[in-house]
């Protein structure tokens, strides 16, 4: 197991900043629209903000009773309250901070203590901040990226921009790069057999999650343009098709059969915007599948827009749009190839507690 070196402790309370500044952005940008009197956008957008912040909650109180089981100190009856008031992530970032500073800073220095050995305090470290970058991946995919849709259709269906909506748009990319990197950096981290994830590795896996995911919101956003009914029942679609593939992995992530199911429909969720390796085996054969049919159906969604040209295409700058769509998707695939020829790990995790990773 590597070690949570000062580097990660900086970038976690980075990570926390950034993840209070979004709570700011999200109602800041619910309460502009509902001043502008656009109350459908305002409901929404705090729709998904609610939405993500309780399914989070739920496996933060489901992970902290997993694991305060068996302890002679027992779970703490705050434990609940705490989550009940949508507040659960701070405390697993207070847990973060504790551990992570004393990995960091205080073992360096000789002063760990003779009760916690260093790998103990490693080790407690790193799953902390394993657990809390899982969650962030749920909050991504539960509200950032949802989000970052629904201001990219705002854009295009009105064509009026302001200050407000770009710091959403700019938020929700952040969002969605940082989660991404994080967890997979934390997951090399709780895993002995994972090669340390280094600069050039990170770089090209934010690339290839981004532009492929950006890609694919610009396309959902062109269908919903041409009709709400036919984008809605592509998503339905979709999540079906993600949710019955999770059934057929027989995923064991969660304890309770409850708790599973809720997980295996956030992961239906999550495959709808990106891959999602859900069992740590190896995917060649999905992952082409998955993203073979994505450059298909963005192909046909362009191909419509080409020969149907309704008048809406000159409003939101077609071309443009078309291009920025298939640019991102040509370099996401080749950022997508690149990594897993040159720094996807060969070797795959066993079967644990919290085992199931991203791809």
């Amino acid at each position: 197991m590597m070690k949570f070196t000062k580097q990660n402790f900086i970038f976690l309370v980075g990570g926390i900043i950034i993840y209070v500044v979004d709570i700011g952005v999200d109602f800041w940008v619910a309460s502009k629209y509902f001043c502008q009197g656009q109350y459908s956008w305002s409901i929404l957008i705090l729709c998904f903000r609610g939405l993500s912040s309780l399914i989070t909650q739920i496996f933060s109180y489901e992970w902290f009773k997993n694991d305060w089981e068996g302890t002679d100190t027992g779970k703490p009856k705050w434990i609940f309250l705490v989550h009940l008031f949508q507040c659960g992530i701070f405390i697993r970032y207070w847990f973060a901070l504790k551990y992570g500073c004393q990995a960091a800073f205080k073992q360096n220095s000789g002063d760990a203590s003779e009760t916690d050995p260093p790998n103990f305090i490693q080790k407690q470290a790193v799953d902390v901040v394993t657990d809390i970058n899982m969650l962030r991946v749920f909050k991504t995919f539960l509200e950032t990226t949802p989000q970052l849709f629904i201001q990219l259709y705002i854009l295009m269906e009105h064509g009026k921009n302001n200050f407000c909506q770009y710091a959403a748009i700019i938020m929700s990319f952040c969002g969605i790069s940082i989660s991404t990197v994080d967890y997979q950096i934390s997951l090399r981290k709780s895993l002995p057999d994972k090669d340390e994830f280094r600069v050039l590795p990170k770089l090209v896996y934010l690339f290839y999650k981004l532009l492929t995911i950006t890609s694919w919101i610009l396309s959902i956003s062109l269908i919903t343009l041409l009709s709400v009914r036919s984008s809605v029942m592509l998503l339905i679609f979709l999540w079906t098709c993600g949710f019955t593939w999770t059934l057929k992995q027989h995923t064991t992530f969660c304890k309770s059969k409850k708790m599973e199911y809720l997980y295996r429909t956030v992961v239906g969720i999550i495959l709808i915007f990106t891959f999602f390796n859900i069992k740590g085996r190896k995917t060649k054969l999905c992952i082409s599948i998955y993203y073979a049919t994505h450059t298909v159906v963005t192909l046909v969604i362009l191909f419509v827009y080409m020969f149907w040209k309704p008048s809406i295409i000159m409003e939101i700058h077609f071309t443009i749009v078309s291009i920025l769509t298939i640019l991102s998707l040509v370099l996401g695939i080749i950022f997508l190839v690149v990594y897993y020829r040159c720094f996807h790990p060969t070797a795959y995790c066993r079967p644990q507690a919290h085992s199931d990773e991203a791809d």
